[in-house]
């Protein structure tokens, strides 16, 4: 039986006729700058002509500031790069491929932002140049077959909305994902997925079984039609490099009626801190796959540090607990901080929402749209545990800045028994967990930005020693531009040595995965129509797809 659920969305934004829209358009200026391009062909005209009505501009429509700000979650990168010159909010399949179209015809970069989680926000901001924000907020239907235990799921759809149409159709099936709802599944399924249950399921990209992809020239490519490369690069290599993910098709995997979630949190100083972590970092890796457990860790006034344990079990109450205190009796776990509740539920308590705690809120992808903050986040893959003389000396930098905040989140399990080349996420075997360094400061603070951004990057130094016996690795969804960026707009540049620039963030997020990722690009996408600061960059000029209309220029 087909189940559908779509999460009703913000109204239609026009509030005038399309004609007259585009009469404001031009006038205000954007005739120049966006609405036409060297063949003379108008953007706005040309979304019309292929049935899209919902877009917006700064310059002629008062819903712009409130569609832009809906999901842009980083402030730091609001506030130092320039905001799109049009939002598109397509609403079917074949508006998103006319909106593609007519912004390569019109000679527009363009942006896709599912949930605008993007850590340097790049789905909503661009370093130079004009450009157009595909919004994909109105693309977010999932509908749920519980015969095949499957699910296709919009590009624009969040994890909630996903968690929530799975969960209301069936108290015994889940889906493998994040841990925060309010993600668009479009990029986090793009870049892997890790959440509470990979270590017993994998990665949400390891269960996807095909896929809807939107080309340049605004052909629907399936599995069979893009072919088993380009389908093995969408699942893991990062989004935004392939074409627009239209949808994708999930596997359901099997929960417990009854699941185990636990809060707890410990306080003490920096040593007494450091030997609980030190614990944690042996024991966390090799509980059974049903057990994860994870711990974020802040400073409190003076020398105190405070970390905070989440988990989930899929098994109930009593096993948790007894699992737990056998191998970590150090953390002393008790009944009142286990809770015995649905897998679905789960998703709600540890995202730990404050307006709702009932599954209805996770359809609310606005929860936190008024929470946003300053924030710059970094991260490692850990292979050899840390010291406890390291971790402790981690924990007295922490304490120097309450803005701080270490998160570790455990692998082993599934993610231990797959190859490292399954899909291009290749940070499996031999990682024993991942570390992300994190600062945060609000719009008053924001005089003092060179200071936090000073001390997370201090942070990242001094943990360099601790990852010297190998490739330091980062995640792809905790994309991190200190890495470099690509100059496009280098015409001096060759496409060889393009890929080879690439490299150097490129390995850091693939390894050895990113040349396979280079020849599916240069199939999928020869021209480097879809590109941003970090995407992978195509060999050579030509591919398995003819190139119908006109190229944006490499300005």
């Amino acid at each position: 039986m087909i189940q559908g659920y779509t999460h009703p969305v913000v109204r239609n934004m026009k509030n005038c006729t399309l004609q007259l829209l585009i009469f404001i358009l031009i006038s205000a200026g954007l005739g120049s700058s966006i609405g036409s391009s060297a063949n003379n062909v108008n953007f706005f005209s040309c979304i019309s002509a292929g049935g899209v009505r919902n877009f917006t501009t700064p310059y002629a429509d008062q819903e712009y500031n409130h569609i832009f700000n809906l999901a842009a979650h980083n402030l730091r990168v609001v506030s130092a790069f320039s905001k799109p010159n049009a939002i598109v909010l397509p609403e079917t399949k074949e508006q998103l491929a006319a909106t593609i179209v007519c912004c390569r015809k019109a000679s527009l970069r363009f942006t896709f932002r599912s949930g605008g989680h993007n850590l340097e926000g790049i789905s909503y901001s661009s370093m130079s140049h004009p450009f157009v924000m595909i919004d994909l907020l109105r693309l977010n239907k999932v509908a749920v077959d519980l015969v095949t235990k499957a699910a296709w799921v919009e590009g624009g759809a969040t994890l909630g909305e996903v968690y929530y149409a799975v969960g209301t159709s069936s108290n015994s099936l889940g889906f493998t994902a994040g841990f925060c709802p309010a993600v668009g599944s479009g990029g986090h399924i793009g870049g892997g997925g890790f959440g509470f249950m990979s270590r017993k399921y994998g990665l949400a990209s390891d269960n996807v079984v095909d896929a809807i992809l939107i080309d340049a020239n605004g052909k629907f490519l399936d599995r069979k039609s893009m072919g088993e490369d380009v389908f093995w690069a969408i699942r893991g290599g990062g989004a935004g490099s392939w074409g627009a993910v239209y949808s994708w098709k999930i596997t359901l995997v099997d929960v417990p009626e009854t699941v185990t979630v636990l809060q707890l949190t410990r306080n003490g100083s920096s040593r007494e801190a450091a030997k609980l972590l030190n614990k944690w970092q042996w024991v966390a890796p090799d509980l059974e796959d049903e057990f994860t457990l994870m711990v974020s860790v802040t400073a409190n006034s003076g020398t105190s540090v405070v970390t905070n344990y989440k988990g989930l079990y899929l098994g109930p109450q009593s096993s948790a607990i007894a699992s737990i205190n056998c191998v970590y009796p150090e953390l002393e776990v008790v009944e009142g901080e286990c809770k015995e509740m649905k897998w679905v539920e789960s998703n709600v308590y540890l995202a730990d929402f404050t307006k709702s705690f009932t599954v209805d809120a996770l359809k609310d992808r606005f929860a936190a749209s008024d929470q946003k903050i300053y924030f710059k986040w970094k991260g490692d893959y850990v292979k050899k545990r840390i010291s406890v003389e390291g971790i402790e000396g981690m924990l007295e930098i922490l304490i120097e800045e309450p803005h701080g905040e270490f998160q570790l989140v455990p692998f082993g399990g599934m993610m231990a028994r797959t190859s490292s080349d399954a899909t291009p996420y290749p940070h499996r075997e031999g990682n024993l967990y991942s570390i992300g360094y994190l600062v945060t400061w609000n719009e008053h603070e924001n005089v003092r930005s060179d200071a936090y951004l000073n001390w997370i990057h201090r942070v990242y130094k001094y943990m360099t020693p601790h990852f010297s016996m190998g490739p330091r690795t980062a995640y792809v969804n905790e994309m991190d531009l200190d890495f470099g960026v690509m100059d496009w707009g280098n015409l001096s540049i060759s496409a060889d040595e393009q890929v080879e620039l690439g490299r150097v963030w490129g390995e850091k997020y693939f390894l050895r995965n990113y040349d396979r990722l280079v020849r599916a690009k240069t199939a999928v996408d020869p021209h480097n129509v879809f590109r941003h600061q970090q995407s992978i960059p195509p060999r050579q000029d030509q591919g398995l797809f003819t190139d119908e209309v006109p190229l944006i220029p490499n300005y």
